[in-house]
């Protein structure tokens, strides 16, 4: 079923579409609530409050974005203003960790020690960097999705992936001339 029947369904009280949507988006929601904040419990409330805020709003949803685009932007403006309760104004950028399942000893080994470049390099970008490339890339969603969700222009969410990009660049490179 499509994400906007969903919506439809849950507009006129369907609990069972609720409980899709949820199924659906609840892993990439906390995803991209701890890379915005880094507690697990504060991205776990994150995906609470959005899903929610889902039941209560969706007869408001006016199409005009996708709903992955509606979903995240509440995501944001709840973290936002979690954030701002507790009195963190700065988001700290953190990739959540996952096992690495590769049956193979040595590829196994050489993969986590890429994996820990890479984390060690993505710790190092700007949040709002950082934001933006796990939108893009993990996402999926497109610059003016993005752009949505940051509340800012898509030219700016082009720069920041840009930039992002020449520094993950920097930091992988670096690691290999070591």
């Amino acid at each position: 079923m499509e994400d906007k029947d969903l919506i439809a369904r849950i507009a006129a009280g369907d609990k069972g579409a609720m409980r899709d949507l949820y199924t659906r988006y609840d892993q990439a929601i906390y995803a991209f609530a701890m890379g915005r904040c880094g507690n697990g419990e504060l991205a776990s409330d994150c995906v609470h409050d959005t899903m929610l805020d889902v039941w209560r709003t969706a007869s408001r949803f006016g199409g005009q974005s996708s709903v992955k685009t509606w979903l995240f932007s509440i995501a944001r403006n709840k973290l936002v203003d979690a954030l701002r309760k507790r009195g963190k104004l700065s988001f700290v950028d953190e990739v959540p960790e996952s096992a690495d399942t590769a049956p193979d000893p040595e590829a196994a080994a050489i993969a986590a020690s890429e994996k820990q470049r890479l984390h060690t390099c993505l710790k190092g970008l700007k949040d709002v960097q950082h934001s933006a490339i796990r939108l893009a890339f993990l996402e999926d969603l497109t610059y003016p999705e993005i752009a949505e969700i940051e509340a800012v222009p898509v030219g700016t969410i082009k720069t920041r992936i840009f930039h992002a990009k020449q520094a993950l660049m920097r930091c992988l490179s670096a690691g290999l001339h070591r």
